[in-house]
């Protein structure tokens, strides 16, 4: 994963936090694959953010992250609903409002496998 957003808004005002921002967490740190895999990290971060109350736009970035590393609705769906219960009832409806812009009207991840297998070919 190439992270190039520290560089390019706060590359000039602050050189360094870019360069850790970009080069150590987003370089160094996501590339750790063999400790743990790139949606595990998402996992994490998403829900690290949410206790922190972080819902902003780098918690819809992560959200979007997350996606595309391969977490699911349902996943996101019942880690936000299992968080709720230690880091608070309102960060969860916060994380839902943007978790449903990442995963809208999307049908359940189980039907879909369910309606394959069923599927007449």
């Amino acid at each position: 994963m190439k992270q190039t957003a520290g560089k390019e808004k706060l590359g000039k005002f602050a050189p360094q936090f870019a360069h850790l921002n970009d080069d150590v967490l987003f370089g160094e740190v996501w590339s750790r694959e063999n400790e743990l895999s790139l949606r595990d990290r998402s996992l994490v971060t998403i829900i690290a953010l949410m206790a922190q109350g972080t819902i902003d736009d780098s918690f819809l970035y992560h959200l979007q992250n997350g996606k595309n590393n391969g977490l699911t609705r349902q996943e996101i769906s019942e880690a936000i609903t299992h968080a709720a219960f230690y880091c608070g009832w309102p960060k969860a409806w916060a994380a839902f409002n943007l978790a449903t812009t990442v995963w809208p009207d999307e049908p359940d991840d189980k039907m879909i496998a369910h309606q394959k297998q069923r599927s007449f070919r």
